[in-house]
């Protein structure tokens, strides 16, 4: 991991999307990169709840979801006082360019589409988080 993210590595990141098996990807990515503190959401609603209910710092969000997208949870923490500076980070596999261009005007601190390398999500975690 960079040295620019050494002092980043304790921060508390909740990973949304509704199949399980990809948030433990997600999370195991994580892990590898060095980030320990890692907690799961189903879908958005779910994701709400958590980040009302404890101090998260950061949130990578699939985009299609059940109950509530995670264009739909972007738009909600950007609206949101408490939340609104959180980055945040849409992974998907809606690569395309209005998607986009919509998640840019809500708000995204970044996009990246699956299937993604470890390095490509190290790549966008370091973007976000030494800007």
């Amino acid at each position: 991991m960079s040295g620019t993210l050494e002092s980043k590595r304790g921060i508390k990141i909740l990973v949304v999307d509704d199949f399980p098996t990809q948030r433990k990807l997600i999370k195991r990515t994580l892990l590898a990169l060095g980030f320990e503190n890692v907690k799961e959401a189903m879908d958005g609603v779910d994701a709400l709840e958590k980040l009302h209910a404890e101090d998260f710092e950061f949130i990578i969000c699939d985009w299609n979801m059940p109950k509530m997208m995670g264009i739909d949870l972007l738009r909600a923490v950007r609206a949101d006082e408490k939340l609104n500076r959180m980055p945040f980070l849409m992974v998907t596999a809606e690569a395309r360019r209005e998607n986009i261009i919509e998640a840019a005007k809500a708000g995204v601190s970044n996009y990246i589409a699956k299937p993604f390398t470890v390095e490509a999500l190290q790549e966008k975690m370091v973007d976000i988080l030494t800007r």
